[in-house]
This record gives structure tokens, C-alpha cells and sequence, in this order.
């Protein structure tokens, strides 16, 4: 659709941020039943665009040829043929969602996510959050960066049952996410992780990426982490903790508890006080704590 606007020249896909949303497939109908005025087009305009309708007018002024009508037409009957088999992927996952026995008791109802999106992802199936929530019987979007569409991955890939795995370091070791050390003579060579290709570690790392602006624990762990060595590599320490998270809650049903990260970050805070400390008494200072300033 894109390509056959640039053709005709019109810009409108410049202006609004997503062609396939409201507006834009009002005004491309509107195109293909034969409006060509800039501005009856311009008012078929959502009130949530920020453009303005002056600008939508300007970016609507093109040479409508016929050739390029016909494959606008092809692409947009195209996307919705698409759109019409992705719902109805949508449908079976979701009765086969339902046929999952379920680890909660009837009529329980799942806590709200930690921090769910103003508008669902467009891959995801309607109500999913609450289907996990009975297959796993613990709620992992209450984790910070696991999200409903990560959760679901590591559904699909290991279940709802890890007692499979017998620890939750042999639940890393599969995953490829804890180190792999190579000693020879006492000396480390290298302890770099196998290489692997699996989804549910490709999950985990996401949700790993997705703790950059956490002011969480695992947040600030992910941020030291990447101010050592470099991003791809700071992921994996973060997506290890994760991979434990989700091996504790599953196999134990307990909900996720914040407050077990306490005792490590107090030990995180006398790290950073011992070092500046030291620092201050390489370089012939005292630090003195705020409070006992008069």
C-alpha cells in the first residue's frame, strides 16, 4: 500500500504513523470508492492523529492514476485476507488455550499486570494474560520485563510443568544461560555460555532488554551489568535471574515477592558505600553522612 501511494505521490503514509490504523484505512476506502478532495478525505481523520487536517490535505494531493488505484486496491484486500487468517489463528490458540487443565481453583480471578499496555500488542490473542494465568497458576507479568506475549513463549516452548528439571541451575544449563568455564591449569580460559538457538532463552533475554528503565532490583542489575561489557552479553546475566524467577514460581505456585531482593540490595548499598569510601581515603577525604551535618 505503501509503494502504490508513493507512485501516485501522496504522502499520507508520512504523515500518520500506521496505515493500517483508523484513519489511514478510512481515507485509502475512501480513495478506492472514488473521493478524490483533499478535504472530505482529510475529515475522515481520528481525533487521536496529531497531525493537523491542513497537513493530512497536503499530504492527500497526488496523480491518481488508474494503475496505481488497481494494486492499492490488490494490497489492501491483501492485508485484511491476512488480517482475517491471523483471527482465526487467534481462535484455535485460543481454544486450545482453554483445553490446558487448569492450576487455579474456579472463580479465582488473576491479578492485574504490573504494567499493562494502554493497547493490547497486535499479535496478541485476546484475553491471554488470564489463559497463562491459569496455565501457569502464577501471574509471571507481575516479574519485571516479562510481559504477556513473553510469558506466552516460554509457554509454548517449555509448558506449563517444568518438574522436568530437576533444579533451576538445570533449568539455566538447558536454557544456555548460565557460563560455560573452560579451565586448564587452574586458569580460566574462557566462561563464556554455549551457544544455542532457543526460544525460550530469546524470551527471556527480551524481557531482559525490557529492564533498562526498571527502578527495580533486576533493573539496576541489568543497568551495572551493562556499564561492565557491552549489551549483548550484559543480557544474559539478567535473563539468567529471570530464568530462576520463572523456575521458583512455577514449581513452588508462589507469586512473585519482591521484597527477597531486599537483603541483596542492602548488600548492593554497603558495596558502593565501602567503595567510596575507599576512594575518599586514597585521595586524603572523609565523607561525612548528610544527617550529622548541622
Amino acid at each position: 500500500m505503501q509503494k502504490a501511494l508513493d507512485q501516485m505521490n501522496v504522502q499520507l503514509h508520512h504523515v500518520i504513523s500506521d496505515l493500517a490504523g483508523t484513519t489511514g484505512r478510512a481515507i485509502v476506502d475512501a480513495i478506492l470508492a472514488g473521493e478524490r478532495d483533499p478535504c472530505k478525505l482529510a475529515q475522515l481523520r481520528d481525533w487521536r492523529i496529531r497531525a493537523s487536517e491542513e497537513i493530512i490535505m497536503k499530504s492527500l494531493v497526488g496523480d491518481y492514476r488508474e494503475e496505481h488505484l488497481f494494486t492499492l486496491g490488490q494490497s489492501l484486500d491483501s492485508y485484511r485476507h491476512y488480517q482475517d487468517l491471523i483471527q482465526k489463528v487467534d481462535a484455535q490458540v485460543k481454544e486450545m488455550m482453554q483445553r490446558i487443565p487448569s492450576k487455579v481453583a474456579d472463580g479465582v480471578k488473576p491479578p492485574k499486570e504490573k504494567n499493562p499496555r494502554k493497547t493490547p500488542w497486535r499479535n496478541e490473542p485476546p484475553r491471554l494474560h488470564d489463559d497463562l494465568y491459569r496455565a501457569f497458576g502464577v501471574d509471571l507479568t507481575q516479574v519485571p520485563g516479562i510481559n504477556t506475549l513473553i510469558a506466552q513463549m516460554l509457554f509454548t516452548e517449555v509448558g506449563p510443568d517444568l518438574s522436568r528439571f530437576a533444579t533451576a541451575a538445570a533449568f539455566c544449563s538447558w536454557l544456555r544461560l548460565c557460563p560455560n568455564p573452560k579451565i586448564s591449569g587452574g586458569q580460566v580460559l574462557s566462561s563464556r555460555t554455549r551457544p544455542a538457538k532457543n526460544r525460550a532463552a530469546l524470551a527471556l533475554r527480551m524481557g531482559a532488554q525490557g529492564l533498562h528503565h526498571s527502578q527495580s532490583f533486576l533493573g539496576d542489575y541489568f543497568r551495572r551489568m551493562k556499564a561492565r561489557m557491552d549489551t549483548p552479553k550484559a543480557m544474559t546475566a539478567p535473563a539468567h535471574k529471570l530464568a530462576r524467577i520463572v523456575y521458583l514460581m512455577v514449581t513452588k505456585q508462589q507469586e512473585y515477592d519482591a521484597t527477597v531482593f531486599q537483603e541483596q540490595e542492602r548488600r548492593t548499598q554497603d558495596r558502593k558505600r565501602a567503595k567510596l569510601h575507599a576512594q575518599a581515603k586514597e585521595l586524603g577525604l572523609q565523607l561525612v553522612p548528610v544527617n550529622s551535618v548541622p
